[in-house]
């Protein structure tokens, strides 16, 4: 098989997985259909990540003066805005594609698994710093798509960072 079709079909399978797995995991944990608590209660990675992210954003407003307020999905920064956490903004979808990406391409393991690590950190960090803006920004008033914004940015460093290290 011709390296270009390998990577095609292995790319494609890994993001299924990842986005399939994930988007299965959010079903299976969230009460309602086929519901397993103890996946739920025990194992919630998904509920992990998105308290890690409110945490993070609410320390480091903190950190830089302002009073937060937090519940379980959501961040309010007293004066100014906050955000209510969805399972969309958690950014699992760009995640997933950027994984199978990193893990398909045919370099060497240890080069795919620094561009991994590099890429989920610049996501992560990213991320962040869109609900940090946010809970001092965001004006309801105003309209914009955040999301759509974010994505079309994020993408846009994720395909230059991805260019230059394919040509490497």
């Amino acid at each position: 098989m011709q390296d270009g079709a390998r990577f095609s079909i292995s790319f494609l399978i890994l993001f299924l997985t990842f986005y399939g797995f994930n988007i299965a995991y959010i079903g299976i944990t969230s009460p309602g259909g086929l519901y397993f608590s103890f996946l739920d209660q025990h194992l919630n990675y998904i509920e992990l990540w998105r308290n890690l992210y409110i945490a993070a954003a609410a320390k480091i407003l903190e950190l830089m003066g302002y009073v937060v307020y937090t519940t379980d999905v959501s961040l309010k920064v007293q004066g100014h805005s906050g955000f209510r956490l969805v399972y969309s903004c958690l950014g699992y979808g760009i995640i997933s594609c950027f994984s199978a990406f990193a893990l398909s391409f045919p370099k060497s393991l240890r080069s795919r698994l620094k561009f991994l690590f590099i890429g989920l950190s610049l996501i992560l960090t990213l991320n962040l710093c869109r609900l940090i803006l946010l809970s001092l920004f965001y004006n309801p008033q105003i309209t914009f798509n955040h999301h759509e914004i974010f994505n079309t940015g994020l993408y846009a460093a994720i395909i230059l960072m991805s260019y230059k290290w394919v040509n490497s």
